[in-house]
């Protein structure tokens, strides 16, 4: 059985809107922010300095994003239309759609980024789409309500959460199978790898766990954390999105209806800052020079802007109707 160690510890500006010149076209890497909106139906687009420069419509219900090695694509899961748009990020305009199953919401692009793979809850499978014909290649059954994606380098293994199993699934690729379940805490979400550390990381929003999974023996590692800020009980922690520093030697979890990210150190796993959110903390993305994180909550139509050097909040900026996902093109 493993085992819970819970870690404690003490301690709105508007945003100006502004229009996107006609005919401009931003080159890869701009520093533009991308949030999507689940009941906004859009994908909201602020530029470095977070001045909102265009709202781009989209099928509805946009989730999870994913931008291309070359941020020149951003796709985007539409979950009540059934389908992943794809944004040309230059010219910040939809240019394609993917048709997927039911209600998709995460996925994660291929290695050779050929092919896409989506997590299909209506059908309780882990599908993967070819990109150039859009036709489903492979159906792989997973447990019930599949989510979180994690593709590992090489493409050879895919992980992806169950939540009504409350199970991680290890899919073989070229077997178009699970190979492997483990069982985690209730309700799991999402994934980040931390290679240096052959680690994976799933947050149990339920069960208010963090569980950590050796990469190469897919065994559990250690006690699942507990991560709860000052003020704030254990059943407050709802922990969905997560995010690392480049080197491995931070990870920012969203605590969700707890309102914070928490920052920890990887190895130690203790609790370097606490940070205030807006409601319902959920995902999160690093600027490149990983001095800033951008988070979106879901509950208070914003995000919320981090001074990852003070650890502190420094803006909160009101962005549409249930902010999903946040992807920096930096």
């Amino acid at each position: 059985m493993v085992k819970r160690r819970t870690v404690l510890a003490g301690g709105a500006a508007l945003a100006a809107l502004s229009v996107m010149r006609p005919g401009a076209s931003y080159a890869a890497g701009s520093g533009n922010v991308f949030v999507s909106t689940e009941k906004g139906n859009e994908v909201v687009v602020l530029d470095p300095t977070f001045k909102i420069i265009k709202r781009i419509a989209t099928s509805k219900r946009p989730r999870d994003m994913q931008m291309t090695k070359a941020h020149d694509r951003l796709y985007v899961a539409c979950g009540d239309d059934d389908t992943i748009d794809v944004i040309d990020v230059a010219k910040l305009e939809v240019i394609d759609s993917i048709p997927t199953g039911p209600s998709p919401e995460m996925f994660r692009l291929s290695d050779d980024e050929g092919s896409v793979y989506v997590s299909d809850e209506n059908n309780s499978t882990v599908e993967k789409i070819d990109l150039k014909s859009k036709v489903q290649v492979q159906s792989i059954q997973s447990g019930a309500e599949p989510e979180g994606i994690l593709i590992m380098p090489g493409g050879k293994i895919v992980f992806a959460t169950s939540e009504v199993a409350d199970m991680v699934h290890v899919i073989d690729t070229a077997k178009g199978a699970v190979i492997k379940n483990i069982l985690v805490g209730t309700r799991p979400r999402r994934f980040i790898y931390l290679p240096t550390l052959n680690e994976v990381w799933v947050s149990c929003e339920l069960s208010s766990e963090i569980f950590i999974i050796d990469s190469n023996t897919y065994e559990i590692k250690g006690d699942s954390l507990v991560i709860v800020p000052p003020g704030f009980q254990e059943e407050d922690v709802t922990p969905v999105g997560m995010a690392s520093l480049k080197d491995d030697s931070k990870v920012l979890l969203s605590l969700g209806r707890a309102n914070h990210i928490a920052i920890l150190d990887s190895k130690s796993h203790n609790v370097l800052a606490f940070v205030l959110t807006g409601k319902r903390c959920w995902s999160i993305d690093l600027s490149r020079d990983e001095k800033t994180a951008v988070v979106a909550n879901g509950l208070s139509d914003d995000i919320t802007v981090i001074d990852m050097v003070a650890m502190q909040p420094v803006q909160s900026l009101p962005i549409g109707r249930i902010p999903h996902t946040v992807v920096i093109d930096d």
